[in-house]
């Protein structure tokens, strides 16, 4: 289950991650913790890789490969922590609001996880941003409040 995060499938599939990786993980450690930042990259990690486990345990030509799930860890993780922050999507020219973002994120990969098509394993993407949300309200709950009332108001 940890090596998987090694192996990618291709240069973009590293790409992805990486980038995603660089813009979000720097920021979150240095408010969190590098102790902390590790525990929660390596939950997001377990999260999603023992859902995709538990689903597809029967299947032998199942293969999971990357980091995704502890990457959307980090991302979700970091939304709860600056939720004022905006997200840049390309080919998109605006920027989208966190919270926004992380409602249609997890909207589209809900319905994505349930219609799956080709090879994007869209049940380790929900599972780690779950578990970015859940790890903050398990370490830093004042954080993850402050975070509720920003987007609620």
């Amino acid at each position: 289950m940890i090596t998987s995060a090694f192996l990618h499938a291709d240069l973009a599939h590293l790409f992805f991650n990486a980038f995603t990786f660089w813009a979000f993980a720097f920021p979150l450690e240095r408010a969190i913790g590098t102790a902390s930042f590790l525990a929660l990259y390596f939950f997001g990690l377990l999260a999603s890789d023992l859902g995709t486990y538990f689903k597809h345990r029967n299947d032998p030509g199942y293969q999971c490969l990357g980091a995704s799930g502890a990457i959307l860890a980090v991302l979700f993780a970091s939304i709860v922590y600056f939720p004022s922050a905006s997200i840049f999507i390309l080919p998109i020219p605006v920027p989208i609001p966190a919270p926004v973002f992380a409602v249609a994120y997890l909207a589209y990969t809900y319905y994505a996880s349930h219609h799956a098509r080709g090879r994007i394993n869209h049940d380790a993407h929900l599972a780690g941003a779950l578990a970015g949300i859940a790890f903050v309200a398990l370490t830093d709950s004042t954080t993850l409040g402050r975070a509720l009332h920003f987007v609620l108001g």
